[in-house]
């Protein structure tokens, strides 16, 4: 059992637990000492626009230079970013400083493998058994060295737009992007914008303390507010990090990623390019299962988490999957999450097949989907306890088969996610507080 990683790496409250200037020192120290012995010499550092993370690059800075490895520091950079120029510049390893969609007061820490992937499991256990040994620095002429790549956004920017056809453009829409003040506010708008678009721009201006807060991908009132007042034809969401995505159809309506991944399987079936089915997760809307039934694309469900959904990708071959939360994997377009290219990837279909956003959804009809987030502290399990499995099994068998139950921990917050589907609306709220009520009690 790992220590320290999560699903997504190590993330928590700055200044306690696991996220403390201390651990990010070792961590660097211990992660230098682990890649080294696999080859590694450079590991490029990345970071969202959180004010913590000028702490944590130069703990993780001084840690891995302790080894004996160089350093290439980018500075404000989305997670795919990171991941890409990890790649492009051969190095060994990349590491991004970010808690994603948390508030700016969380901040966390994970690894990319020289592929762009994420680091294997043995890989983060081999870390954490270094984490128990005393930081031992390399001799003064074997000290890492540090360097900048002042040119990372310009990179990353060409990258993105590589992916659009190149004999089209988007000349002619009004798309509103809100950049969650985070690691996207000086790439997105001009991704967009040199591929053509009249782009207004939100979320765009960072302080260190506003990331994510009421903008971005976890919060659609702001961008689905301003699409329908500015007469845009879209809106695009991202998260604090850039490698979710949300969208916003003309008038104001929320496309999430289960409708984000039913856009990109037809795409990708019509122009003959699909190579099997989708992935989704246990959160995934039975409404996306029953559409791409229709079409006869399988669908598997993966656990939650997009490094579940990668795997569950690879030991099927095929090459489109993701999370409702907006995490969208397109093998062919990327090694992880990216935002800012599935973005692309939808408007090339728009493109395409000469449509609006909503156009492409209107053969997908979403159930409706209640998720109540309940706080708790310590390490117990709320949902081990029999009388929340009581409540599960009632509010069950009332649904039958057109509805589902899930409870679990979240893996980068200290929540438990109640989630219930079914037909109704307003009896699937009724039995989300229901159940959540039940945990309520508990913590």
């Amino acid at each position: 059992m790992k220590k320290f990683f999560g699903t997504d790496g190590i993330r928590g409250k700055v200044g306690a637990g696991k996220m403390t200037p201390e651990l990010a020192l070792k961590l660097g120290w211990a992660a230098g000492r682990v890649l080294s012995r696999n080859g590694t010499n450079k590991v490029i550092i990345g970071k969202d626009t959180r004010i913590s993370g000028y702490l944590f690059e130069s703990a993780m800075e001084a840690g891995l230079s302790a080894a004996g490895l160089n350093v290439m520091l980018m500075g404000p950079m989305p997670t795919p970013a990171v991941a890409y120029l990890t790649r492009t510049f051969r190095a060994e390893a990349g590491v991004v400083i970010s808690a994603s969609h948390n508030p700016y007061y969380d901040n966390g820490i994970k690894f990319f493998s020289t592929d762009g992937s994420k680091l294997a499991d043995e890989i983060e256990l081999e870390i954490e058994r270094e984490l128990e040994k005393p930081l031992i620095c390399v001799e003064s002429h074997l000290l890492g060295k540090v360097s900048r790549i002042d040119d990372a956004p310009g990179r990353y920017i060409e990258y993105c737009k590589g992916h659009f056809p190149a004999d089209q453009t988007l000349q002619g829409l009004k798309i509103v992007v809100d950049c969650a003040h985070g690691a996207t506010y000086h790439i997105a708008p001009n991704v967009f914008r040199e591929l053509g678009a009249d782009v207004i721009a939100i979320g765009d201006k960072p302080d260190g303390l506003n990331i994510n807060h009421e903008v971005g991908a976890t919060a659609m009132a702001k961008i689905c507010e301003t699409v329908v007042s500015e007469g845009a034809d879209l809106g695009i969401a991202l998260d604090g990090d850039g490698d979710r995505i949300m969208m916003v159809d003309r008038h104001g309506r929320v496309i999430d990623g289960d409708e984000i991944l039913y856009i990109l399987a037809c795409d990708a079936k019509s122009s003959g390019v699909l190579h099997g089915g989708v992935v989704g997760t246990l959160m995934s809307n039975l409404g996306l299962e029953l559409a791409l039934a229709e079409l006869d694309i399988p669908f598997l469900r993966s656990k939650v988490g997009d490094r579940y959904v990668m795997e569950l990708l690879k030991e099927n071959n095929w090459r489109i999957g993701g999370e409702n939360s907006g995490h969208i994997l397109n093998l062919d377009h990327g090694t992880t999450g990216d935002g800012i290219v599935a973005g692309i990837l939808v408007l090339a279909a728009m493109r395409r097949r000469d449509a609006r956003l909503e156009d492409l959804t209107e053969n997908i009809k979403m159930l409706p989907q209640v998720l109540v987030n309940v706080r708790f502290e310590g390490d117990h399990n709320p949902l081990e306890s029999e009388e929340v499995l009581e409540a599960k099994l009632e509010v069950e068998t009332k649904l039958g088969e057109r509805g589902r139950v899930l409870l679990r921990k979240s893996g980068t917050e200290p929540l438990i996610r109640v989630m219930v589907e079914g037909d109704i609306e307003a009896d699937v709220l009724m039995h989300a507080n229901y159940i959540a009520d039940k945990v309520r009690n508990l913590v």
